[in-house]
């Protein structure tokens, strides 16, 4: 599986973004989904997962109501939009594939993508 996230930028609090993760090399809705960040200094941490249907999310206790995971399995593609954005939520954000586990903690999965920045300014 190759995975490749876009859709990062600079936004001012409050603002949203809408990230994507298109995916190749393996029928799309065999896996689940994860969305990961990383802040300077800080370990990586669970945003969002989605089942390999679409039918149940997840989401952390920073990001949940402000946060929509989801996917397009005609498209390979999946994506975390992000409404109401806080100067904290300021990370890289990776999507990863194919937990081997539960789906929160990031050395369970075996795919990633390389990651796109998103800042966030007050």
């Amino acid at each position: 599986v190759q995975l490749q996230a876009s859709g990062g930028g600079l936004v001012q609090a409050g603002g949203s973004l809408r990230l994507s993760c298109a995916a190749s090399g393996r029928t799309f809705n065999t896996y689940l989904m994860g969305w990961f960040r990383q802040a300077p200094g800080k370990e990586r941490e669970f945003v969002a997962a989605i089942t390999r249907a679409g039918l149940s999310t997840y989401y952390s206790s920073s990001v949940k109501g402000r946060f929509t995971i989801s996917r397009d399995n005609d498209k390979n593609t999946g994506y975390l939009q992000m409404n109401s954005l806080k100067r904290e939520d300021t990370a890289v954000y990776y999507c990863a594939a194919d937990p081997r586990d539960n789906y929160y903690a990031p050395e369970n999965y075996n795919y990633w993508g390389q990651g796109t920045q998103v800042t966030v300014s007050s």
